[in-house]
């Protein structure tokens, strides 16, 4: 590990973390009226993208103490499909989506598909176990109210609001993102495709 002067390690990350969830924090937890333009349902649309198996990168290595203490890594479920859930208890898209994900998550886990979640900007641990009793989510989530696990994904693919749904490949690799709540559909569309992929 690369060493620093004394104080510069704290300051720097620091900084860096709450650059990247100002910058969450303009572009996520947003929701659309239902008399939106159709230039807004268009930019909506491109808020989901899916990539070529040519084209994907790896995925950062995260890891961490999930929200009931037990340490967790993106590494643990190699071999697996992988949807990563950025989320927020105070975000009223993520309440809206979290159904979606719990139902997808029941349906597909005998599918070799695992859900992480990763939860950001909750000040203390009870609000974001109270989201997850509330919703009925089993699925595990890292805890990182810094937003560091997030700055994981610099230079990749990266889940750049909140909510964020980034879906992994079986060999690792970033395959599928949103930047949106995502409907039940929406998420199944990102992940059936790999279901087929050897």
């Amino acid at each position: 590990m690369r060493s620093t002067p004394a104080g510069a390690g704290a300051r720097i990350p620091r900084r860096a973390a709450l650059l990247a969830l100002a910058a969450l924090t303009a572009a996520g937890c947003s929701t659309q009226s239902n008399d939106a333009p159709s230039s807004a349902d268009k930019a909506a649309d491109r808020q989901l993208l899916q990539i070529p198996a040519a084209d994907r990168q790896a995925a950062p290595d995260l890891q961490g103490e999930t929200l009931t203490g037990e340490q967790t890594a993106l590494a643990d479920y190699r071999g697996k499909i992988v949807v990563i859930n950025v989320w927020g208890s105070w975000c009223a898209p993520c309440r809206a989506e979290a159904p979606h994900l719990q139902k997808v998550f029941e349906d597909t886990r005998d599918q070799g598909v695992a859900f992480l979640g990763i939860n950001t900007r909750d000040a203390t641990k009870t609000n974001a176990l109270n989201f997850e009793k509330n919703f009925g989510i089993t699925y595990p989530s890292l805890w990182d109210p810094a937003g560091r696990q997030l700055l994981k994904f610099k230079g990749t693919i990266s889940p750049s609001a909140i909510p964020s749904t980034v879906v992994i490949d079986a060999k690792g690799r970033i395959a599928a993102r949103a930047l949106k709540a995502l409907s039940e559909t929406e998420l199944r569309k990102m992940i059936d495709p790999l279901l087929t992929e050897g």
